[in-house]
């Protein structure tokens, strides 16, 4: 039987409970205490520096197809490309359209169909010899100059490249409403 001074030993006397136990006990269970404190903020402080320490993932080229094939443009041209992208140990596969043409000095570049306005898909319109957006009546010449509607700068010109005779992108999405080319993604 435990006595609230201490202990009763075989003659029937109180002996005290040694300090030393105490506070070894003590000391065990602050450090237990701070053992599982820690180990349930470890989830806290990753949500916390998240931002700071996130790693996206390089965005890769995809190919639009062999240069040579784009010589010749006399209007804009219709490809669809795959867009690669790896968060962590998933691994996405998408397709994007884009218009290969020609701007005003022969160059080849690469647009992207996404309106600068809204986002709508905007089609090549062949009989108007212009990209006509749908959802608003946004104009834009066929090298992706705009021409009249309600958006505020021309459509995306994408970053292109040329390796082994093969036209790459890389294909980026842009803040829309904005006159200034930004890119969000």
């Amino acid at each position: 039987m435990n006595h609230p001074q201490g202990s009763i030993n075989s003659a029937g006397n109180v002996q005290p409970v040694s300090k030393n136990r105490r506070s070894f006990l003590g000391a065990l269970l602050a450090m237990g205490s701070c053992c599982v404190g820690a180990l349930l903020s470890v989830p806290l402080i990753r949500f916390a520096l998240f931002p700071i320490l996130r790693r996206t993932t390089e965005l890769k080229r995809s190919s639009v197809g062999a240069l040579t094939e784009f010589a010749a443009l006399t209007h804009p041209v219709l490809r669809t490309i795959q867009i690669e992208q790896v968060d962590g140990w998933r691994k996405v596969v998408s397709e994007k359209v884009v218009y290969v043409t020609k701007d005003l000095a022969g160059q080849v570049r690469v647009l992207s169909s996404i309106c600068p306005h809204l986002g709508c898909t905007v089609p090549w319109a062949q009989q108007k010899n212009a990209f006509v957006c749908p959802c608003h009546g946004a104009i834009f010449s066929p090298d992706g100059s705009r021409v009249s509607g309600p958006a505020l700068r021309a459509m995306d010109e994408l970053e292109t490249t040329t390796e082994n005779g093969q036209l790459m992108v890389r294909f980026q999405y842009f803040r829309q409403l904005v006159a200034d080319k930004e890119v969000i993604g």
